[in-house]
């Protein structure tokens, strides 16, 4: 476990930090106990939150660190990666359905769509498509699988891949399925998401793909985000959680996709 801890990537490493403070009591941590739980030195846990408190993640106390309750206008991946957790975890699981048996699936970026490459079956022969760095990290260490990573530019905030590389390789692909993160849902503006970058690299992958699934947590249903890359139309199946508001799961589901609730 030690050894894994000191190849951790430093998002890996952030959003082990995140985890942390979350199960610790008073969502609070010392410097010296981060750096035994990760096994990593004191001076790379003080420079990791430097940045978890640059994102806006938590705040620095004598000593260590708090995490903060009120959410930036871009969360860090560590952050939203704690949010709805289980509720993540009952999506992806619905999401593992919808995978064809062999075939070719495009992975967007996020924390859910990570949660669903770790529920991906690891025996069947599907190609995997991804800008998602931590899920293609995860993925490869499956033999059945054979993981694509596309070319781009990495945004801390999300690990992911996404410049004009990325959309002009998309562009060239024709795949069977696209799993789609996005920040924010609604009948109007369809699906948004923070980031310009991010919305042109979700659109090209949405594009290539002949069927396209979206998961999305109920926290994000009824929300709109800064940039809108896509209607509600251009979807085929939404899957969500038990708690989405279902007044909008019926207007999201009379625009035209079949809206899942998952259980």
């Amino acid at each position: 476990a030690g050894k894994a801890a000191m190849t951790m990537y430093p998002p890996e490493r952030q959003r082990a930090i995140t985890d942390l403070l979350i199960q610790h009591d008073g969502r609070r941590a010392s410097v010296l106990q981060i750096s035994e739980q990760l096994k990593v030195t004191t001076e790379t846990v003080r420079r990791d939150l430097d940045v978890l408190e640059r994102r806006g993640v938590l705040r620095r106390i004598r000593g260590g660190a708090e995490l903060l309750d009120s959410t930036p206008f871009e969360q860090a991946l560590a952050a939203r990666h704690a949010e709805q957790f289980e509720d993540k975890l009952v999506i992806a699981r619905r999401v593992v359905d919808e995978l064809p048996e062999d075939g070719v699936v495009v992975l967007d970026s996020g924390s859910l769509t990570l949660v669903c490459a770790q529920a991906m079956p690891k025996v069947r022969a599907l190609a995997v498509v991804t800008n998602n760095l931590p899920a293609a990290q995860y993925l490869a260490e499956c033999d059945n699988l054979r993981i694509f990573t596309l070319p781009g530019t990495i945004r801390g905030l999300t690990s992911a891949a996404v410049d004009v590389w990325t959309g002009r390789r998309l562009n060239t692909l024709t795949v069977d399925l696209a799993i789609i993160g996005v920040n924010g849902m609604t009948p109007t503006h369809g699906l948004t998401t923070t980031n310009p970058e991010e919305a042109a690299t979700k659109r090209a992958m949405l594009l290539s793909a002949r069927r396209r699934v979206v998961p999305v947590i109920s926290g994000r249903i009824g929300r709109n985000s800064f940039c809108s890359f896509a209607a509600i139309n251009e979807v085929d199946l939404v899957i969500t959680d038990a708690a989405a508001n279902p007044d909008i799961v019926a207007e999201l589901a009379a625009a035209g996709p079949e809206v899942v609730i998952a259980t």
